[in-house]
């Protein structure tokens, strides 16, 4: 006799079995948890399969004849009270917070939430089934040998550190008007997979493709109604799911492949895959927000509520709600997902959006909180990169993360956008910048490769638009030019937006140039935002989360090839020369380590205190060497008149021009004296 097929309490979620499945979810609080089966296309009717079993607070059961391509949700029910913390409400289907695939979008209305929108104390009792996605049962089953298609195993490059250079991007804005991709996959994880795209990355040099976010995300009500769409995703409600509306295959569970195959051809080009992840809130809002999945599960176990008003939640993200790390259940949620991504999915890393928040178990950002202890034993996420944005709406933590960690630098941002825009006294800092901010890592013995140096991001300006406009442009956002930051550090060099002034564009394109030397020639290591190698801009909107259009999208018809061909120089100069890249800080010579530098003022004197706080001081030399490659000079002037600097003498042969932002730069050898013109810089180099 066979013995029936037995359910599991772990791992949550779905397990395949023969002749069905086993499902378990988390909850202390429900009574009882049914999961609801909507065929293999969602058009069937409603089957509901009650969990019977329970061990600890896990419900499980084995559900039959379901499987593969199976449309499913569940329904809670349990006890209704809100003001203490309790959304049970069986009469919402929920999503299962372990779901591989999300089918379908909401259909915003009184359905989709918990309590009656007129009376928030007072439960609905409308059934949110139709109004609600659907989760999609998914075929684990991926050729990563490659034996199917002769294309070989994936194997992943574990690009060190000191190497990488990263570039953000978004899925569907690369491709989405990229001429050489085919039109049927344009803005998806195909097209993101295709040769063309992948020739643009290959091509620049970079390392890595950091992914905006691609977890399951929901399209939010109030910018539907706006014609708006959210472009960026930082509003998650699938950790396991990639979004279905980036894939060509639909989101009907082919994501699943269509995203291992982009990762696939990204690994066989050599470049990593780092997603940006969302775990620091869901797309439930706050207590006025909708049911759709934590919230009616177990609300208390998945979010952070207020201790003397279990109503309301706990918010540092800015979003309504905060994840609750200091309970294991959301914690659990956390691992396993960052897990199955490396496991499942392949991918090299994860940024973590407002990682800050991520730390607080009590109310206060800790370095030895149970998420930074879970990642740094965990032997899965061990070989992975990990880089966190370190603030949240309640606090800025550059510098409190493990030394296993990297962040992202908003002090290079600041100093080096207040350096080339001609502030008064930066100069000091902007050397310990360029140095690899050891003023805020030395002192832990953290190294250079610690800081995500950036200039621009996803948030922000772009490089077009930092040079382009003294201010934010943002009225397509409907929010009357409210939103997105003030204080952008930028400049327009004497026009708002485009012009035709020859000298104004003339001093933009040296800016672009400047800024990006800054970046890739700084120790640290570098972030490229997607589409400042081509001149992209947005118009001046500097907050185009809402802009799921032409605002966002790469513009290949119109790239700035001069540029593009820029930045390549740079990337290429700097992967194949080790004084551009140290993985320690540059040291004196005099402690005999192979990476030097020589810091100097533009008369080859040591800089005094007195110097380093002297306002109009806007010049600067870095001296670089590494014991087996060549040397470089590199001259820094934001003055607004040319600079002439005395050039120690070559440690090797004569000094050449390697680049500068000044197209009219002449170097003739020996050189004992250059002139550098206002806001630019030159690279010499002394070739081994």
């Amino acid at each position: 006799m066979t013995n029936p097929p037995r359910s599991l309490p772990y791992p949550l979620g779905v397990t395949l079995l023969e002749g069905g499945i086993s499902f378990a979810v988390y909850s202390e609080t429900a009574d009882s948890v049914d999961f609801c089966s909507f065929g293999d296309d969602g058009t069937a009717g409603e089957t509901v399969t009650r969990l019977t079993e329970r061990t600890g607070h896990v419900f499980h059961g084995f559900v039959e004849g379901v499987g593969i391509g199976t449309r499913y949700g569940i329904r809670v029910d349990g006890p209704w009270n809100p003001a203490e913390g309790l959304r049970h409400n069986h009469h919402k289907l929920l999503l299962d917070p372990h779901a591989t695939a999300i089918e379908g979008d909401y259909t915003w209305g009184q359905a989709v939430f918990g309590h009656d929108m007129n009376e928030p104390e007072k439960m609905d009792e409308s059934d949110s089934a139709g109004s609600t996605p659907l989760c999609v049962i998914t075929d684990p089953a991926f050729d990563w040998s490659g034996e199917s298609d002769g294309s070989g195993p994936d194997v992943a490059p574990r690009t060190q550190l000191s190497e990488s250079v990263i570039y953000e991007t978004h899925v569907k804005g690369f491709t989405k008007l990229h001429p050489d991709v085919p039109e049927e996959i344009r803005g998806t994880y195909a097209g993101l997979g295709h040769p063309a795209a992948i020739k643009h990355f290959t091509d620049l040099g970079i390392t890595a493709v950091e992914l905006m976010p691609v977890h399951q995300f929901v399209q939010d009500s109030h910018l539907l109604e706006k014609d708006l769409r959210n472009y960026w995703g930082y509003n998650s409600i699938g950790f396991f799911a990639p979004h279905g509306e980036y894939a060509s295959a639909g989101d009907g569970g082919g994501q699943v492949a269509e995203f291992k195959q982009m990762v696939k051809n990204l690994h066989a080009a050599g470049l990593e895959v780092i997603l940006d992840v969302v775990y620091n809130h869901t797309a439930e809002g706050n207590h006025m927000g909708p049911t759709l999945s934590f919230k009616g599960i177990d609300n208390e176990a998945y979010y952070r509520l207020v201790e003397d008003d279990r109503g309301n939640y706990f918010d540092t993200t800015g979003t309504g709600n905060s994840l609750n790390v200091s309970h294991p259940t959301a914690l659990g949620l956390i691992m396993d997902s960052l897990r199955y991504w490396v496991t499942e999915m392949h991918v090299d890393g994860f940024r973590f959006d407002l990682a800050t928040t991520l730390t607080r178990q009590g109310g206060d950002a800790e370095l030895h909180s149970a998420f930074l202890t879970l990642i740094q034993q965990d032997p899965v996420l061990a070989p992975v990169k990990m880089i966190a944005e370190p603030w949240d709406t309640a606090g800025y933590q550059v510098g409190g993360f493990p030394a296993d960690w990297s962040e992202w630098n908003g002090k290079f941002r600041d100093d080096v956008r207040d350096f080339w825009h001609g502030s008064d006294g930066i100069l000091g800092t902007l050397s310990q910048r360029v140095l690899g901010s050891p003023d805020v890592y030395e002192a832990d013995r953290r190294s250079p490769l610690s800081s995500i140096n950036f200039v621009t991001a996803h948030d922000g300006f772009t490089l077009a638009d930092l040079t382009a406009y003294n201010s934010k442009h943002n009225a397509a956002n409907g929010e009357d030019n409210n939103d997105g930051e003030s204080d952008n550090k930028s400049s327009n060099g004497g026009a708002e937006g485009a012009t035709d002034n020859e000298a104004v564009n003339e001093r933009r394109a040296r800016l672009r140039r400047n800024f990006l030397a800054t970046l890739l020639l700084s120790a640290g290591v570098p972030m490229l935002l997607g589409g400042d190698e081509m001149c992209r801009t947005q118009g001046g909107n500097n907050n185009a989360y809402c802009q799921d259009n032409e605002i966002s999208w790469f513009d290949w018809a119109n790239a700035d090839q001069e540029l593009l061909a820029f930045t390549t120089q740079l990337i290429a100069l700097r992967r194949e020369n080790l004084a551009l890249h140290p993985a320690w800080f540059r040291s004196a010579p005099s402690t005999g380590d192979s990476d030097t530098v020589v810091i100097e003022r533009s008369d080859a004197e040591e800089f005094s205190d007195e110097d380093w706080k002297n306002p109009d001081a806007r010049s600067i030399a870095f001296l670089l060497e590494h014991e087996s490659g060549d040397a470089f000079a590199l001259l820094l002037n934001a003055a607004e008149n040319g600079v002439e600097f005395q050039v120690p003498d070559a440690p090797n042969a004569e000094w050449e021009l390697a680049l500068s932002s000044d197209p009219e730069q002449q170097v003739v050898a020996p050189v004992s004296t250059l002139i550098v013109r206002d806001c630019s810089f030159t690279l010499l180099r002394s070739r081994a």
